[in-house]
């Protein structure tokens, strides 16, 4: 078996990846399968019973132990071998660590994309090559390809616009792009559902994952007491005031860690129209919160840059601007201001622009590149 002609396939126990295994192994190419184990589901739960914190059974998240057995399942059935690749320690100190950081100092980060960033791409291309494979196959919905003219690889988004997952791959570099195929990105979620049944896949019909992996119940607060519990370390009192745009005490809270730009239930306060965290100020502990038209802005800075299907530019270029996963890139001018730091002017004013979030840049349906917002 060639080294060059290895394929690698990221198996993630779910559809879609399950979908890529089963294409290529009908092209023919010789396949392993790699899942990579991320985060014992279980291991908080007695911290959670006796912090009397609320907690879900863990349902639709990714990198779950039934997922394992659906990957390895899905392997046997297609008759390739098949490998489990602990990643439990880089994907604490890489993604966990990282985001209750972000989160005690009044920022919202998003782990999806510090995994895909620093962790998955990097550990499947190293276990890839150690087992005989110099390319990987993962299911994100994406495209890419070399343009010999730029003498770069391009990151476009994909045919399903509704699956498009190129705002968590902004941190890919030239030599990782240049390793992976993305199999699905010119087909429809349909289609991939039916091509997996097809292929006589039981999972055909899987919902997608939805919830953060380590998070139960999608409760962020309840994840950061007892995981700092479980270290051993005090929540830190970040407790303050919530305040008016104009310095008018409004009420107070109990730490910064609880709020995020944009949030309206929780904040404890009566108004006759709805209010909503404008801003956070780690450093008074102060949280501001405001009329609903008081979140737009037209304006955002981003650092720790990645630049993708263009170098970094020397003169302000045209993009449209994605501030979150959901959220419809917005047209706006950018411009570097300095080593790692971007700012960028919309057009028209956004709501609820993050700090810790992404902002990736696009032109047309490429990834020109992206930053965090700070």
């Amino acid at each position: 078996m060639s080294q060059q002609d290895t394929i690698a396939v990221a198996m993630s126990g779910g559809v879609d990846s399950s979908a890529v295994a089963a294409l290529l192994h009908a092209q023919g190419h010789p396949l392993v399968g790699l899942t990579l184990q991320l985060w014992n589901q279980r291991r908080l739960a007695a911290n959670y019973a006796d912090l009397g914190l609320p907690e879900t059974v863990p349902q639709g998240r990714c990198c779950s132990i039934d997922d394992v057995y659906d990957a390895r399942h899905v392997a046997e059935h297609l008759g390739i071998p098949y490998y489990l690749v602990n990643a439990q320690d880089r994907f604490e100190a890489e993604v966990v660590r990282p985001f209750v950081s972000e989160y005690l100092a009044g920022r919202t980060p998003i782990p999806c994309t510090l995994c895909n960033n620093h962790l998955k791409f990097d550990q499947l291309l190293l276990t890839a090559r150690q087992i005989g494979a110099e390319r990987i196959a993962t299911g994100h919905y994406a495209r890419n390809h070399y343009d010999g003219a730029r003498g770069r690889w391009i990151l476009s988004r994909p045919a399903d616009r509704s699956k498009d997952q190129t705002y968590f791959l902004f941190g890919l570099t030239q030599d990782q792009l240049s390793r992976t195929l993305f199999p699905l990105g010119e087909m429809q979620k349909p289609a991939v559902r039916s091509m997996a049944a097809d292929h006589g896949l039981d999972l055909a019909q899987k919902p997608d994952s939805q919830e953060i992996c380590f998070i139960p119940g999608g409760s962020y607060q309840s994840f950061l007491t007892a995981y700092l519990a479980e270290q051993g370390e005090p929540l830190p009192d970040s407790s303050g005031e919530l305040v008016s745009t104009s310095g008018e005490v409004a009420g107070r809270h109990e730490g910064i860690h609880a709020f995020t730009v944009g949030q309206r239930k929780g904040l404890g306060l009566s108004s006759p129209d709805p209010l909503y965290v404008l801003k956070i100020h780690p450093d008074s502990h102060q949280v501001e919160v405001g009329p609903d038209d008081q979140l737009l802005s037209t304006r955002l800075t981003a650092n720790r840059l990645n630049w993708v299907s263009i170098p970094e530019p020397s003169e302000p270029i045209r993009v449209a601007i994605k501030i979150r996963h959901r959220h419809e890139p917005a047209p706006a001018t950018l411009r570097v201001t300095g080593p790692d730091t971007i700012e960028a002017v919309f057009d028209e004013p956004q709501r609820a622009i993050t700090p810790g979030q992404s902002a990736v840049f696009y032109q047309d349906d490429e990834v020109a590149g992206g930053g965090w917002i700070f």
